[in-house]
């Protein structure tokens, strides 16, 4: 159990944050009798990460088997939010489906795909055929093999954001948007008000939620979230015709060595999603020219594509805490400043925003995050 200096449980949460993790924690806080939530945002509602992320839910590329199994548990939960939201929140179902066309990249897919069917992942082999099957306006070329991830879903970030957002101010939270985090009120140890430029905030609990700023407001608190730089470019087109007609995402294999795969998604009005590489990976060129390359690649493999037009987005700073797992839970330093950060945080929302109402309202520590605390980077400095 912490030392927090609330009696019994706390009253009022300020979540400094109003992206995926900010909203999802907020509807869940806000569903507990005599809270208070307030939400600041230092930008709009999901401008962050969460508008820039390609938004794929999945435990695909997910490991170690404990981190894999976390992501696997929130795909998993999404379904119940979706009920429990009772709206449209922007989850598009089927799947994700990928084919390599490289031997050396075909084993690995066959491997990976017969590891993760051992940890229980609904992920199996599929002919090209079957491929053709689901997607029949799909020339993928040569498939040497390809694979079907049944459970995997993508979201429209805005959509849920904003639902999770109007169910919380339904049970009475408040959100400040355009109102930036300045320090914090510290007494006795414990932040006892979060500070902005013409308010402050008085609150028993303060939870970060903040995407890459978290390293620079836990700072004001003393607190070391350290993290690297993760710059990752998602563009967007025009609207086009429906051009996956029951798959959700699409990986598709790279033209050749001087290129990386490339993944697309695309949205209830029409536009697509498109990015390349790993969600992982560091790309920076958000030139027109890049877009327009990317969306060529993309039409090669669905030519109904048609005349889109790519519209360059810039880059996005996507949260990668330091060893690349999430940081999760109160600090040591700080015993009411509780920190949600991580990279995967559109998979990981719904577990997230009910799990870490528990540690925060119920003052317990949940054992799937105990591999995740904050406390693991001060260990690592000071040894």
């Amino acid at each position: 159990m912490s030392n927090r200096s609330y009696s019994s449980q706390p009253k009022s949460v300020v979540i400094v944050g109003a992206g995926i993790i900010g909203a999802t924690l907020g509807y869940h806080i806000s569903r507990r009798a005599g809270m208070t939530v307030t939400l600041l945002e230092r930008d709009l509602p999901g401008a962050g990460a969460s508008g820039h992320s390609f938004a794929w839910v999945n435990g695909f590329g997910k490991d170690p088997r404990a981190y894999h199994t976390l992501n696997r548990r929130s795909l998993d939960m999404w379904y119940r939010l979706a009920h429990q939201l009772d709206a449209d929140i922007g989850i598009h179902y089927g799947g994700e489906m990928r084919w390599e066309n490289d031997p050396r990249r075909a084993t690995q897919l066959r491997q990976r795909v017969r590891q993760i069917q051992t940890w229980g992942y609904p992920c199996r082999l599929i002919t090209r055929a079957e491929m053709l099957a689901l997607e029949p306006h799909l020339h993928p070329g040569d498939v040497l093999a390809a694979s079907l991830s049944e459970a995997d879903i993508h979201v429209e970030t805005d959509t849920f954001i904003d639902v999770c957002l109007r169910r919380a101010c339904e049970a009475g939270a408040v959100v400040y948007s355009q109102t930036a985090v300045t320090g914090f009120v510290v007494r006795d140890g414990s932040i006892a008000a979060v500070k902005t430029v013409d308010a402050e905030f008085p609150c028993d609990v303060v939870v970060l939620a903040s995407g890459v700023q978290t390293t620079e407001l836990a700072s004001l608190a003393q607190v070391q979230i350290p993290q690297q730089q993760s710059p990752g470019i998602v563009m967007k087109t025009t609207p086009c015709v429906e051009v996956l007609h029951n798959v959700a995402v699409i990986h598709a294999p790279a033209i050749d060595e001087k290129h990386q795969h490339l993944h697309l998604r695309q949205l209830s009005d029409g536009s697509l999603r498109i990015g390349q590489g790993t969600q992982e990976g560091i790309n920076r060129d958000d030139s027109q020219q890049q877009a327009d390359a990317l969306l060529d690649r993309a039409r090669a493999y669905l030519p109904t594509i048609g005349d889109a037009r790519a519209i360059p987005t810039p880059v996005g700073y996507r949260p990668m805490p330091l060893d690349g797992f999430p940081v999760l839970g109160f600090t040591e330093a700080v015993p009411n400043l509780y920190v949600a950060l991580m990279h995967s945080g559109v998979t990981l929302a719904p577990l997230v925003g009910e799990m870490a109402t528990l540690e925060i309202v119920d003052d317990v520590r949940v054992d799937w995050f105990a591999s995740y605390r904050p406390e693991r980077f001060s260990v690592r400095s000071s040894g």
